[in-house]
């Protein structure tokens, strides 16, 4: 089982998960989030974690993972 992490501006609510060791993908724009989805789901990751703002920016989390069973996706609350 691979578990990745999603994150965006966010330097400093990670350093806890990487350094249990998950990986932890930062993306440039928000607007890329269904692109490094896909691009983690073809190397395998079983498992993506993302927080609610980033993920309020994917089309196809819904459309498209809804009903997969080779991934699951989990919303996490943003940090305010």
């Amino acid at each position: 089982m691979k578990i990745s992490f999603l994150k965006f501006k966010d330097s400093e609510s990670y350093k806890m998960v990487k350094g249990l060791g998950f990986d932890v993908y930062e993306i440039e724009t928000p607007d890329e989030v269904d692109l490094k989805i896909k691009e983690l789901k073809e190397n395998k990751y079983t498992t993506i974690i993302l927080s609610s703002d980033l993920a309020s920016f994917s089309e196809d989390l819904i459309s498209k993972y809804k009903g997969d069973n080779d991934i699951s996706i989990i919303i996490t609350p943003t940090k305010k």
